[in-house]
């Protein structure tokens, strides 16, 4: 082994221990704050690389459709759960326009830039505008009900 190989080993090394290293954090703090074991994490990972690799070929990811199941998923429990409190009808339309705007636009968005192959620096931005709002959209379909549960619950839900 000479010393090229050496070096493209060792940043290959640093580079996935840096990723877990993130990652093993990421799951500490939200444990620290919500106390959900957030197993799931890694396959936002995978979601983000996936979404990715299919702007590098042009064509719209599915990322997209989950992330508008998600978000109408939500905006639809939100209208149930205001229209049961009896809520002003004008807050819960207000509410359910903003938990599906940033998700209509930014699948809007990949849908008309993806056959396109803008930029790599675009598509990596649009690949984190689309996985991010999986967080917070699984956390409220999944885990926000949950709050008052046991550890060993919100495990099992994970």
């Amino acid at each position: 082994m000479d010393f090229s190989i050496a070096s493209i080993l060792l940043l290959d090394g640093v580079t996935n221990g840096a990723i877990y290293a993130l990652l093993a954090m990421a799951i500490v703090l939200l444990f620290a704050v919500t106390r959900v074991i957030f197993i799931p994490q890694g396959e936002y990972v995978a979601f983000g690389a996936l979404t990715l690799g299919l702007f590098q070929l042009g064509q719209v990811p599915g990322t997209v459709w989950l992330l508008l199941c998600l978000a109408g998923l939500a905006a639809f429990l939100d209208l149930v759960a205001d229209l049961r409190a009896r809520r002003p009808l004008a807050a819960t339309a207000l509410r359910a326009a903003r938990t599906l705007a940033f998700p209509v636009a930014v699948s809007a968005l990949a849908i008309w830039l993806a056959p396109q192959k803008p930029l790599l620096l675009v598509q990596a931005l649009l690949t984190l505008a689309l996985v991010t709002p999986f967080g917070s959209l699984v956390y409220r379909l999944a885990y926000r009900s949950l709050a008052d549960a046991s550890v060993l619950v919100l495990l099992i839900v994970s």
